[in-house]
């Protein structure tokens, strides 16, 4: 049965999509959903929203506040500049730099300019970026100190300009504005737009491409479900406090670049950036600034749930604390709403082939089914469980999660096989998750399809046993895969970073009546750090697997 709050929810959607709402719902040549009336390439959101929150603080970095009219202001020249530099339209830019205003314009300059803005992980190490350096064949590398130097050091003949982006915007630019400019081109919505890299956990990283499209309908299914939140809000008498949000995911991930940056356009939030993820300076700038809006990897939150400082800060501006790229424990729920009185709970499902939509499950809805990443992004998202010959599911059954959307990617940059495999013949990105829908609609995630345990012919699930790790409260990081065994074939083993002295048979001790016996780690490891992670921040379960698995 649909919640009180879903109920609410589709008849707010549902005034803000009808006759002489504030969003027109359109399809696109293949019937999917798009919006009608905004604008359907990134040139032309960045111009229109900037100039309709032109005195908004768009950009907040140390003691740099920049509008959202300085962005577009700054972003234009840059565009003519790079235009000048004989930059035109399907030509890859690269962006290697941390968090700071300098990647933001550059990101905006480049699409104004027609190019495709390339995403480089900030994060790879040499070999890594070398890779994804050949297969894109940027014309330009827009980098800062650290990553140009990495880049000229294994491909020393891209054109490579380095950045001082510690500097004030005006000052770091310097180098980029230099010579002459040249007119800008039309973008229309089906050129290329942005080039992303896969996290690579299955090998070598792909670069999955999309369209103006693809990228601004994924920045506005967010916005319209923020409408509708916002509205819902205001029928109670609650209007929330100017939106400001903390950029503490990296830029070149599809969360921080979609559902974060873009969509902080769209509805005029203000962003405060964080250079690099430390819980603390979080805290800080959380009770600073005023935010309202939390997302990251849920370790995130979790390190400011469990940080010796937090009380020491006034969080109460915060209304919404929200995870993305990797499952939240169910546990961690009820902590978050304990721990952060004022806020609500929220978490997203979607891919970089899908430019971050897919499923949502926010406010007393998370806290009525914490296991559920939410319903389908409607009436823009299409979920579909894939059974034999992609067959569609019924309800209740278990198969690989499907997702349409005109936000869906083009395809992996020239890999056509991969792009092939990636696809459904209509239409649906495989995830590579398994899933069900339950009656409500709401999908539940039990497992990816390379992660099932067969131990001595009985299915184990990773996620399943990860989720029950996880309610130990002496666990902050977990990763459960696979080991081989001579007598089962399989058995499930777990790396475990605390937050607290936890041992091995205090552990087992505490599973063993959450979980069936096979199921319980066969072997348990302890890490005094952090667990790896990807570019993502999803934990590195490959590179955990080479170091553990064979004991």
């Amino acid at each position: 049965m649909a919640s009180d709050l879903d109920r609410k929810f589709d008849q707010t959607l549902a005034a803000i999509f009808g006759p002489g709402g504030r969003v027109i719902v359109d399809q696109d040549d293949r019937g999917r959903a798009i919006v009608g009336n905004f604008p359907a390439t990134l040139p032309l959101l960045f111009r229109t929203f900037c100039a309709l929150y032109a005195d908004v603080e768009a950009l907040v970095a140390d003691d740099e506040r920049l509008t959202f009219a300085d962005l577009d202001r700054w972003s234009e020249d840059l565009a003519g500049a790079l235009a000048g530099r004989g930059i035109g339209k399907g030509d890859r830019v690269g962006i290697a730099m941390r968090n700071c205003p300098s990647w933001v314009v550059s990101y905006m300059a480049i699409l104004k300019a027609g190019g495709v803005a390339t995403l480089l992980n900030g994060w790879w190490q040499a070999h890594e970026m070398e890779h994804a350096l050949r297969l894109s064949e940027p014309v330009l590398v827009i980098a800062d100190g650290p990553r140009a130097a990495r880049i000229r050091d294994k491909c020393g003949d891209l054109d490579v300009v380095s950045l001082d982006v510690a500097k004030p915007l005006e000052t770091a630019l310097q180098p980029l504005l230099e010579g002459s400019r040249a007119p800008l081109p039309e973008v229309a919505p089906d050129d290329d737009a942005t080039l992303l890299f896969t996290s690579g956990s299955t090998g070598q990283s792909k670069g999955a491409i999309s369209t103006h499209r693809a990228v601004t309908t994924g920045a506005y299914i967010y916005a319209t479900n923020l409408m509708a939140l916002k509205a819902i809000l205001e029928g109670e008498g609650r209007p929330p406090a100017p939106p400001r949000t903390l950029l503490s995911v990296p830029l070149f991930h599809v969360t921080g670049e979609v559902p974060v940056l873009i969509n902080s356009f769209v509805i005029g939030r203000g962003m405060v950036v964080m250079p690099k993820w430390d819980a603390g300076e979080a805290l800080r700038l959380i009770e600073k600034e005023k935010i309202t809006y939390f997302v990251g990897v849920p370790t995130m939150s979790l390190e400011l749930m469990t940080h010796p400082d937090r009380d020491k800060y006034d969080l109460s501006s915060m209304t919404d604390v929200a995870a993305g790229g990797a499952p939240r424990p169910v546990s961690h729920v009820q902590r978050l709403k304990d721990t952060f009185r004022s806020a609500q709970p929220a978490l997203g499902y979607g891919l970089t082939e899908t430019n971050a939509v897919g499923c949502g499950n926010f406010w007393t809805n998370y806290a009525d089914k914490p296991d559920s990443t939410g319903r389908p992004q409607r009436p823009f998202v299409e979920i579909a469980i894939l059974g034999d010959g992609d067959r569609h599911l019924p309800a209740g059954e278990r198969g690989e999660i499907g997702i349409r959307s005109a936000a869906n990617f083009s395809g992996y940059w020239r890999d056509p096989e991969a792009t092939k495999a990636a696809f459904t013949d209509d239409g649906f990105v495989r995830t590579g998750d398994i899933g069900y829908l339950d009656e409500d609609d709401y999908l539940f995630i039990v497992d990816r399809k390379k992660d099932i345990i067969i131990r001595g012919g009985e299915n184990i699930a990773a996620a399943e046993v990860e989720a029950a790790i996880y309610e130990h409260p002496g666990v902050a990081e977990a990763s459960v895969f696979a080991a081989p065994d001579e007598r089962l074939g399989e058995v499930p083993v777990a790396v475990i970073h605390g937050a607290e002295d936890i041992d091995e048979e205090d552990l087992r001790q505490f599973l063993s009546s959450r979980l069936a016996a096979f199921k319980i780690p066969a072997r348990v490891y302890f890490s005094a750090d952090p667990l790896p992670r990807l570019g993502t921040g999803k934990i590195d379960r490959v590179s955990l697997k080479s170091r553990f698995a064979n004991g």
